[in-house]
């Protein structure tokens, strides 16, 4: 009687052992097999993140695909029906709609979460950003005293770039948001006086709301930047003082008549009293 099929008493005890230390083997090699996998997947993130550094820190265009950034709509909004599900439009994107996305990303990640190895998988919508993600007064400052810098001149200096990224970032955001926003009004008017099924009237009104919510979700973003860089600066002018702390307060002001002159027209912004460092 072949070994498969004689009851399990009238199998040898060598036959079971082998049989035992077979799946063993098979389950260690399994175990192996997915470890070697996801070491594999741990690599090739650490070799993508490495290439993706472009100008101002952004993923290089050949690795970005489209819809990279369409999850914004969903984390802007985050308004959710009975099911359970996001409530936002699923119209395909305008070409300004799409830039609005992937140039308020910049704008709302963490500037100390931009050039690292992580730093792909918030590009993808990975790291859990949300409207509601405030960037706490002190985080920029822990971050900016508590990681090995060669002097205190390199700090100040990577306080500059900061500052001077975003600064760079702001025109090109807003005049597309103004574009959208125009877009949204025509969309608007356009619903009062045509007879579009409710489905079609829903993503409307859906893609108008997560527009503007992602022009209020930078526009924020940018205040909490302000405070945060603010706040490193008199940390740094106490504990390091250095001629380079006018620069940074020059940047400081034209950080905050940008994010005034832009943000205002656009999406309420709330107001931050500045307080000069020196005279």
């Amino acid at each position: 009687m072949p070994v498969w099929r004689r009851p399990l008493a009238t199998i040898p005890v060598a036959v079971v052992a082998d049989a035992r230390h077979a799946d063993r083997r098979e389950m260690i090699s399994r175990t192996r097999a997915a470890r070697c996998r996801a070491g594999m997947a741990l690599i090739a993130g650490l070799l993508l993140a490495a290439c993706t550094q472009g100008d101002f820190g952004n993923v290089r265009p050949s690795l970005v695909r489209d819809d990279i950034h369409d999850w914004m709509g969903a984390a802007a909004v985050d308004t959710r029906d009975v099911t359970g599900s996001v409530q936002v439009s699923h119209f395909e994107f305008t070409d300004d709609e799409r830039l609005l996305r992937d140039l308020g990303y910049p704008l709302i990640e963490p500037p100390y979460d931009r050039k690292r190895w992580y730093s792909v998988l918030g590009e993808y919508g990975m790291r859990g950003y949300t409207r509601d993600s405030r960037l706490p007064r002190e985080a920029y400052a822990g971050k900016l005293l508590g990681e090995g810098y060669s002097s205190p001149t390199a700090r100040y200096q990577k306080l500059i770039e900061d500052i001077r990224n975003d600064l760079t970032r702001i025109p090109g955001f807003y005049e597309t948001a103004t574009r959208v926003s125009t877009i949204d009004e025509k969309r608007k008017r356009a619903l009062d006086f045509t007879r579009s099924p409710p489905p079609e009237r829903t993503g409307a009104l859906a893609r108008i709301r997560e527009n503007a919510n992602i022009v209020d979700w930078v526009t924020q973003s940018l205040n909490d930047r302000f405070v945060g860089y603010r706040y490193a600066l008199e940390r740094l002018v106490v504990m390091t003082p250095s001629p380079l702390a006018v620069e940074v307060e020059t940047g400081l002001r034209a950080l905050r008549a940008a994010i005034d002159a832009r943000g205002g027209p656009v999406a309420p912004v709330a107001r931050v009293r500045y307080f000069p460092v020196s005279k």
